[in-house]
């Protein structure tokens, strides 16, 4: 068995994983840290978790297990492991944006199993990616792969509220958030510089502009993304090139329909839509934020590390209506 730690367990990613790693068969979950909710049942905090399990939240940290996973906010990862020592056998996977980007001194390996999967395989540090660029690279690494971005790149993408995690902040109160939509850190949005740097892996000579306006939905979990593009291809020829590029990947899509996001909510899935219209490419990327977009991306780096069926503990699927 697969022992886990889980720091941070008390949000909603947090939550999410603990779903998942208690109905994986091949992990038993050794301890789950919270300094605001240590001595409290898990049920008390996630309450569906009532009936599944009698694990209590600790602040205690310990060495004794095989994979550490990091669940706190932005920043606070680099503060835990300079606080903590973790044995260098202990694979860590880490939620934040705090390793994501490759700096001098990094030695994390991003965290994009379609991107990455023969360096996770063989990693001990894994970032997991944001999750509109999980959406987003989804959408767009098999152009870069083949050089076809050569315009501008144009991104629309809304998520749930549960993008914003459950610190209460005024744009995730129930009255503001229902019926509404707003736009939020347009073209500045922090998890570009990711897209750009996966991009740029695929195709070492990408400089085109990247355009995102990120949305908040009335809705809890989901993302929808929207982008566009010049094109001169035939569709045939880009359907082909998804195709080959997602070949090995058991969670990406391609769809001949136009797809909607609750084909998605609650999987581990993306699905991937593409048109041409007139000398435009459309792309549209769904996927559940706090499922592939977070906890079920950790948990499948987790199984390409140790070596088990990529698939395993993930095989969710919820009806449409």
């Amino acid at each position: 068995m697969i022992k886990a730690g889980i720091i941070g367990g008390a949000g909603y990613t947090g939550g999410e994983l603990i779903r998942l790693l208690l109905n994986h068969q091949q992990v038993e979950i050794s301890y789950i840290m919270s300094n605001s909710q240590a001595g409290k049942k898990l049920y008390n905090v996630h309450r569906d978790l009532l009936g599944l399990t009698e694990l209590a939240f600790t602040s205690d940290y310990s060495n004794a297990i095989d994979v550490l996973f990091i669940c706190s906010g932005h920043g606070k990862s680099k503060e835990f492991l300079a606080n903590n020592h973790v044995d260098e056998g202990i694979t860590i996977i880490d939620f934040s944006s705090d390793f994501r980007l490759k700096e001098n001194g990094n030695d994390f390996i991003y965290g994009l199993c379609e991107l990455n999967k023969s360096q996770i395989r063989e990693a001990k540090k894994i970032a997991n990616c944001g999750c509109f660029a999980t959406c987003i690279q989804l959408g767009l690494l098999p152009l870069a792969k083949g050089r076809l971005i050569k315009s501008e790149v144009h991104v629309n993408a809304i998520t749930g509220s549960t993008g914003a995690g459950q610190t209460k902040v005024d744009t995730t109160h129930f009255s503001w958030r229902n019926n509404n939509i707003s736009v939020y850190k347009a073209f500045r949005h922090q998890h570009l510089d990711e897209v750009v740097q996966s991009l740029q892996q695929e195709d070492i000579s990408f400089d085109q502009q990247v355009n995102f306006i990120p949305m908040r939905g009335d809705f809890t979990r989901g993302i929808y993304a929207s982008m566009y593009l010049d094109c001169s291809e035939k569709i045939e020829e880009i359907i082909e090139a998804y195709s080959d590029y997602y070949g090995d990947s058991p969670f990406v899509f391609i769809t001949d329909h136009n797809p909607s996001l609750k084909e998605v909510v609650n999987t581990n899935m993306c699905y991937l839509y593409l048109e041409r219209i007139d000398n435009k490419l459309l792309i549209i990327s769904i996927l559940d934020n706090l499922l592939k977009g977070a906890a079920g991306q950790a948990v499948q780096n987790m199984n390409l590390v140790f070596g088990i069926d990529e698939k395993s503990g993930l095989n969710l699927k919820a009806a449409v209506y």
